[in-house]
């Protein structure tokens, strides 16, 4: 069993549940998924930069990436519908959990003047998005390989009713968050 996920079963859950008194196991919050996005925009023009991105979230994530399109045409970034405009992974289980430790242990403290992340980033209903300025900070890929420094958008879907209660998950499981 990875040591996130034992970490969560073993201190999390009692704590969550006594602090918040749940009744129920099944009350307390958890990581549902992880979905990691890389938007191209240049993807639609030239397809190297898109297969880049998708070689670079494979080898990030161990998963195979997803290439999305544009819903919708728009005029002013002349994207067209149906356009290849970027990729996306989502993560479950086993595979959340190691991605989680990895980004936690060894990527993140790879940011250059890192201080911690935002706690400012939930959405309302417990999930947070992370923003990541470059692919770099992942010890897969190496700078010599890089087509064009790509940023991307991590979100951890949480269980969680409100923010409060995904902070306190998220950061007993190990997120740095900013003091």
């Amino acid at each position: 069993m990875n040591r996130l996920k034992e970490k969560y079963f073993k201190e999390l859950v009692p704590s969550l549940k006594e602090k918040y008194k749940y009744t129920s196991l099944m009350a307390v919050p958890k990581i549902e998924k992880i979905v990691i996005n890389i938007g191209v925009g240049e993807g639609a023009k030239d397809e190297k930069i898109l297969q880049a991105s998708v070689k670079d979230l494979e080898l990030i994530t161990g998963a195979k990436p997803v290439i999305t399109t544009a819903k919708k045409s728009i005029a002013g970034f002349s994207i067209r519908k149906g356009v290849p405009i970027g990729c996306k992974v989502t993560l479950r289980g086993e595979n959340m959990y190691m991605f989680l430790e990895k980004l936690i242990r060894v990527s993140l403290p790879r940011v250059k003047d890192f201080r911690g992340v935002s706690s400012r980033a939930f959405d309302g209903r417990g999930n947070y998005t992370l923003g990541i300025k470059e692919q770099l900070i992942f010890p897969e890929i190496e700078f010599d390989t890089v087509v064009k420094v790509r940023g991307m958008d991590i979100v951890f879907v949480t269980t969680a009713d409100t923010n409060e209660e995904a902070y306190d998950l998220l950061s007993g499981l190990g997120i740095p968050f900013r003091k």
